[in-house]
């Protein structure tokens, strides 16, 4: 499940539990659109909530990232997880935007925001 808040420039997705295909569409019709009418935007993904994901949902995010990788500025990663930051950094090689990873809402948003 996710929740996912936007003003100006700026997607907030936050995972809670299971991150599925479906949960990641929803996400990819709000992103698609404000890229569209807005141009690039920021992303702010805070996965400390997150328990796992699905293999398609995965699969959907590279599709995704490499599709536009050019569409995002900053990309904030919240997280706990050691192998979560480190899927993050690997995440960056198909992302042309800066990608920081971070265990503290505010220093993210203060980092979005700069």
């Amino acid at each position: 499940m996710i929740t996912i808040d936007h003003q100006d420039n700026l997607v907030s997705v936050t995972v809670l539990g299971e991150f599925t295909l479906g949960d990641f569409r929803e996400f990819e019709e709000l992103a698609r659109y404000k890229i569209r009418f807005q141009g690039p935007v920021n992303l702010l993904l805070d996965l400390r909530e997150m328990a796992s994901f699905t293999v398609d949902m995965a699969w959907e995010e590279i599709r995704f990232s490499r599709a536009h990788s050019g569409d995002f500025e900053r990309i904030g990663v919240l997280t706990g997880s050691q192998w979560l930051a480190w899927s993050a950094w690997i995440n960056q090689l198909f992302v042309d935007a800066d990608v920081e990873v971070f265990d503290d809402e505010t220093e993210a948003r203060n980092w979005i925001n700069a």
